[in-house]
């Protein structure tokens, strides 16, 4: 018996260090937007509402606005906006769109797997 609950407790334990991994992972998000439009404003706003729920303390957000500063959106290859890149942590994601679906801006970052 003692054997079993040894082995249950170390077969735990890479999920468990996985877990706690996502848990202190911090992400790097750089969110692209062209001026103050609604849909730019939008989608500023469900950014930080999913982020302060999913990531709270856990997240650095950037706001580039692509008019005021073209050469980083340029740098980044941005055709749409708004767009939101996640940086860190690795793979690199993108995201277009106004970020209302939270579902899938949540495995957009790979924060929850696909169904």
């Amino acid at each position: 018996m003692l054997m079993i609950k040894e082995k249950t407790k170390t077969g735990n334990l890479p999920f468990e260090k996985a877990l706690k991994r996502s848990k202190a992972e911090r992400y790097v998000l750089r969110l692209y937007v062209a001026g103050l439009t609604p849909r730019s404003t939008k989608a500023i706003a469900n950014v930080k509402e999913i982020c302060e729920k999913y990531l709270q303390g856990r997240y650095e957000l950037d706001v580039v606005d692509i008019y005021q500063q073209p050469k980083l959106a340029q740098g980044e290859q941005i055709i749409a906006a708004p767009t939101l890149i996640k940086k860190l942590p690795l793979p690199l994601r993108r995201l277009i769109g106004d970020m209302s679906d939270t579902e899938r801006f949540l495995v957009g970052i790979d924060l929850r797997p696909k169904k």
